[in-house]
């Protein structure tokens, strides 16, 4: 474990009470990805990471210390004023922290919630939808991906199809199965993508569409 994950931990034992977070930014857009694309939410996104992809677009979120810890009462004032009742809670990986008090703030203001996890930690906070794309370098607990409402694996190459499907047969029978290729190759892996789901029309594919929208 190196040294920016060693603060990690160490950060979520002092702040267990879950009242404050390392918010690395908060913005409201459009979702990109996923079952939920193209509405309008409010993205959290909370800093550190114990997965740390070689491919992750947000790296600068994966040491928790580099950011101010936050009252997490003003994030959630700042959440409920937008016209869009929905927050999209991700990182990171958002599960190294307790986010039990935040949820529970954003679920009396009448806040739909939506993690984004890669499954690694423990599960906690009240949910309104599951989003859990597994890394294989740190599976995913079961006790996620009974709770996932969908499954979004990336894809970089073809040997993560069996990752794709290996997870797909641990989640349950209603969570929606997506191929999302992972962005700095997708040209490449789009037609084996396109290929594979028309083998197996279980899955759909999942595409960064903000990335084409140019918006965050």
């Amino acid at each position: 474990m190196n040294g920016g994950l060693k603060l990690i931990k160490m950060n979520k034992a002092k702040n267990h009470d879950g009242l404050k977070l390392p918010v690395v930014e908060e913005f409201y857009s459009i979702q990109g990805e996923g079952f939920h694309t193209g509405k309008a939410a409010y993205f959290l996104r909370i800093g550190g990471c114990d997965v740390s992809c070689a491919w992750c677009d947000e790296k600068r979120a994966w040491n928790a210390g580099n950011f101010q810890m936050i009252d997490i009462e003003g994030v959630v004032e700042r959440i409920a004023v937008v016209p869009a009742k929905a927050v999209v809670v991700t990182g990171g990986e958002p599960l190294l922290w307790n986010l039990d008090i935040l949820c529970k703030k954003l679920k009396e203001k009448g806040i739909e919630t939506f993690l984004e996890t890669s499954g690694s930690e423990p599960l906690s906070g009240q949910w309104d939808w599951v989003c859990l794309s597994p890394k294989k370098n740190a599976p995913p607990l079961h006790e996620v991906l009974e709770h996932a409402d969908e499954l979004k694996v990336v894809i970089e190459t073809i040997t993560d199809f069996a990752w794709a499907e290996e997870n797909a047969k641990e989640v349950p029978s209603h969570c929606k199965l997506w191929l999302q290729p992972e962005w700095s190759c997708s040209q490449k892996m789009m037609q084996p993508i396109v290929d594979y789901i028309l083998q197996h029309p279980k899955w759909s594919i999942s595409l960064q569409s903000h990335k084409y929208m140019r918006v965050p």
